[in-house]
């Protein structure tokens, strides 16, 4: 909500407005002649003021039983000593607090209250704290006045923690010029005095109701230092956690809790931050974009190998919702913005010199603020220009490049589908690929005749990111049928590639020494170019029997480009893969890699195939959704593993097992990290390696247990039919999926509409309560986190024609009161074959069954063929 004196100025119009709030934000007097001078750059003003500001020596009070309220945030300040901020365009931003307070937050639902526990030791946040720094921009300073008393010793007071809240003032100064650069003048003569009008009363009717936003930054009695964000426009609105350094001193944000509290309608269309970002400022980008989507990118770059790029981008927008005024745009830090443009216009961003002056301006910056000259109105259409460069390339090797930017070469407003047309102008003997379709270099660029080379790339069809990578690459090629795989390496890796060594043995055996055996460094390091053609092959058929089975590739080509380091990623129509992915099976041996690791390193370019579909071609909604990209990506690469070797495949997914149960020193197993559906949370000072544990591991476990027992019904109820049990093997599967990439293509979907459609296919004995539906997997297994322990008791075998009736009871141990699995139960014939009698779901921890299996049964089993992530040990 606005404060009174705030309300009062907005009561004046047009110019009168700007005038007037303008000389609220600087303190100017009315008769002061230097009131005629504005600042040249008001928005970076604004920004300097919010993230600077300090404690007012004539605001500091005692307090007694005040409280702030926040949906499920209740933060009361039983008794001491707060000071506010100074004034900010002639409001109170923040407050410093120091005596005794309590902070009391319960999370809504059982997954949020584990993962406090986890952090915590309590389901419910219920601590005790002694200082407390505020930051908001709503009311919160006149909540506080009933309750607030007058003290001495305020410059004390001041002085012993001003300097603190001056320095905790940077943090919020992004978000809270989101809300007060509404406030500033409208500025470039292109918008009418009713449009100003129209703006301001909008802002005052919607600002306590749309943009709300608290940050306290507590010092608890046991817990130490931590957040507590609300924040109105985030896609969650709260938010709890702490910055924790793990064993190996890397340092996490631990995400205690998030949640929304907003049960109304979902907003239409979802937009994400990218994959490996968890920061506060990303969520300002996701949350902001939400109201305005860019729609088109236009990049001219010229490529200074080994480090430099210089770019221009156009970015084109359109405006769904009336009121935002400053646009946050993701940009790396090593890049310099030199000039933003509206309309061709200069228009004000913010920037390195505007934060921390030369120290930043050398190193770079996240995020870059674009201030508008009036608040964007819906169905507006917003052209950005930006002109900027740095060094965002490292050469790790001969002739191989290192994009260390890859998402934020550009300046980026999150995964959201967009058009991109880019241009590259880069030295003779590189060679540089990009997402996209590359076609004729612009006319502009064809006559320049520099001695460089330029090629175009545009985009066959809205994308969620854009990259390039550039190095002295050779290139080999496969057919995927109409589709052309391309491979691009180098003849050598990076300089920090592992060297084999082999253990030799000492000349004098006799030697009573302990060390005898010397370690040497074979001579020959690998060649990517020696086995570029492998992997070129198995892309193509990863892209061919993807194809057969979610429907045809989405793009006219595939290049997967060598890139240094472990990981790979796969883009649309581009693939960085790493220098690993080109080892071949000696070398991998000579590395000492473990059968299992060979086996994933071989399947990496089949892996990166499949994001093609899952992760480009459909996004995921939010964090919550990105496990699907990665699972069902990984499984889809190990379903052609399984095909070809059964017994390979046995072996990846039991180390995913194993994984997900080893104990840390703590006697803690990373599956207690969380359900996949904590995404990039699982990332923590408690599980360093949760996130690829489970995503990754638990992740393809689901889709797993998902086929296999889609696929046992089907064979079941097409062998009661009289079909042959080929005619069903993985269709229910297969087919959801195909239906997944033909409704959902070019968007983002939720784990809850990707299971709606799977739940299309479910036979009828796979229908839990006579229900189509899969809310039961859901619930228990991917919000959950049990491995439970399989076990049958009190089984009895009853002859009953020409068969027998078998019954007993499964017990699920190590699992939750309302975990449902579907468990395959099998019965042992003569001659040790087993046969599936049906599945039975287990609910909670025992269940009753009753099953018909052939005469001569003489044993039940459950799940021989382990297809359930149960606790084997």
């Amino acid at each position: 909500m606005l404060t009174h004196v705030t309300k009062v100025l907005l009561k004046t119009r047009g110019l009168r407005v700007a005038a007037a709030i303008w000389l609220a934000v600087w303190g100017l007097s009315l008769l002061c002649p230097a009131a005629e001078s504005m600042p040249e750059k008001p928005a970076e003003a604004l920004y300097l003021q919010l993230g600077h500001v300090g404690l007012d020596p004539t605001r500091v009070y005692q307090v007694r039983g005040a409280s702030l309220d926040r949906s499920s945030v209740h933060i009361t300040l039983e008794d001491g000593t707060i000071a506010f901020t100074q004034d900010v365009m002639g409001r109170i931003t923040g407050a410093f607090f120091e005596g005794y307070g309590e902070v009391l937050l319960t999370p809504p639902n059982s997954v949020e209250r584990r993962s406090m526990s986890l952090f915590t030791g309590m389901a419910i946040l219920e601590e005790h704290f002694e200082t407390a720094y505020f930051r908001f921009n709503d009311d919160a300073a006149n909540e506080l006045r009933p309750d607030l008393r007058a003290t001495e010793n305020r410059q004390e007071f001041v002085d012993r923690w001003g300097e603190t809240a001056r320095n905790l003032s940077e943090t919020d100064a992004t978000r809270l010029l989101m809300t007060f650069s509404r406030m500033l003048p409208v500025t470039g003569g292109t918008f009418s005095k009713e449009q100003v009008d129209k703006e301001e009363a909008e802002m005052v009717q919607s600002a306590g109701a749309v943009d709300r936003f608290l940050h306290a930054r507590l010092q608890g009695a046991k817990l130490g230092v931590f957040d507590i964000y609300y924040d109105s426009s985030a896609a969650e609105q709260v938010q709890v956690g702490q910055p924790k350094a793990a064993e190996d001193g890397d340092v996490y944000y631990d995400v205690w809790t998030s949640f929304s509290t907003v049960l109304a309608a979902v907003p239409p269309k979802v937009v994400q931050t990218s994959p490996d970002d968890s920061s506060k400022s990303g969520g300002e980008v996701a949350a902001e974009a939400r109201v305005i989507d860019a729609r088109r990118y236009t990049i001219a770059v010229e490529v200074r190998p080994p480090k430099e790029i210089h770019a221009n981008a156009r970015v084109q927008f359109e405006v769904r919702r009336s009121g935002s005024r400053t646009l946050i745009f993701e940009l790396s830090r090593f890049l310099q913005v030199e000039s933003v443009k509206l309309q061709g216009q200069p228009v004000e961003f913010i920037h390195n010199p505007a934060v921390e002056g030369t120290q930043l301006s050398r190193r770079g910056n996240d995020l870059v603020a674009v201030v508008l000259p009036a608040p964007a109105q819906a169905g507006q259409k917003i052209d950005l220009e930006f002109v900027y460069g740095g060094e965002v390339l490292a050469e790790a090797g001969a002739g191989l490049l290192y994009v260390g930017a890859r998402g934020t070469w550009y300046p980026n407003r999150g995964m959201a589908m967009s058009d991109f047309d880019m241009e590259f102008e880069y030295p003779q003997g590189w060679t540089l690929v990009a997402t996209g379709k590359s076609v004729p270099a612009s006319p502009r660029q064809a006559t320049k005749g520099n001695g460089q080379q330029t090629s175009r790339w545009v985009s066959e069809r809205p994308i969620p990111l854009a990259g390039f990578n550039l190095g002295k690459y050779k290139m080999v090629t496969a057919q995927a049928g109409d589709v052309t795989v391309e491979t691009y390496a180098t003849g050598g890796v990076e300089r920090d590639f592992p060297s084999p060594r082999v253990q030799m043995a000492d000349p004098n055996p006799s030697d009573p020494r302990p060390h005898r055996g010397t370690q040497v460094t074979l001579p020959n390091r690998p060649s990517p170019l020696l086995n570029e053609t492998t992997v070129a092959e198995r892309a193509a058929r990863a892209i061919q029997y993807y194809a057969e089975r979610f429907g045809p590739y989405p793009y006219s080509h595939l290049a997967l480009t060598q890139m240094p380091g472990r990981d790979s990623q796969g883009w649309p129509g581009l693939v960085f893969l790493s220098s690993y992915a080109f080892l071949n099976q000696e070398e991998r041996e000579q590395l000492h890699f473990e059968p299992y690791r060979i086996l994933l390193q071989q399947s990496i370019p089949a892996h990166e195939a499949a994001h093609q579909w899952w992760g480009d071609l459909i996004t995921w909604s939010s964090y919550r959704d990105q496990w699907f990209s990665e699972g069902l990506a990984n499984y889809c690469a190990l379903m052609m593993l399984q095909e070809r070797d059964p017994v390979g495949f046995r072996e990846v997914m039991e180390k995913y097992r194993e994984d997900l149960l080893e104990k840390n020193k703590d006697g803690s197993s990373p599956t207690e990290a969380g359900p996949v559906t904590l995404g990039t949370r699982l990332l923590s000072s408690r599980f360093p390696g949760g996130y690829e544990a489970i995503l990754y591991g638990r992740g393809t476990w689901l889709f797993h247990m998902l086929r296999t027992m889609m696929k046992d019904a089907a064979v079941q109820e097409g062998s009661r039919k009289g079909q042959s049990s080929a005619a069903a093997v993985e269709e229910p599967f297969v087919r959801a999926l195909r239906k997944v990439r033909e409704r959902y293509q070019g968007q983002p979907i939720s784990t809850s509409q990707l299971l709606d459609v799977f739940a299309e296919e479910l036979p009828p004995s796979l229908q839990y309560e006579g229900k189509k539906s899969l809310d039961w997997f859901l619930e228990g297994w991917i919000n959950g986190t049990s491995l439970p322990k399989l076990e049958l008791k009190g089984v009895k075998f009853t002859p009953k024609g020409l068969g027998t009736s078998v019954s007993g009871t499964i017990v699920q141990k190590n699992a939750g009161e309302d975990l449902v699995t579907s468990v395959p139960v099998y019965a042992v014939m003569s001659g040790k074959q087993t046969i599936l009698l049906g599945r039975v779901f287990a609910d909670g921890e025992e269940s009753s069954f009753h099953v018909t299996a052939p005469a001569g049964a003489h044993k039940i089993v459950l799940d021989p063929n382990e297809t359930i992530l149960t606790n084997l040990r």
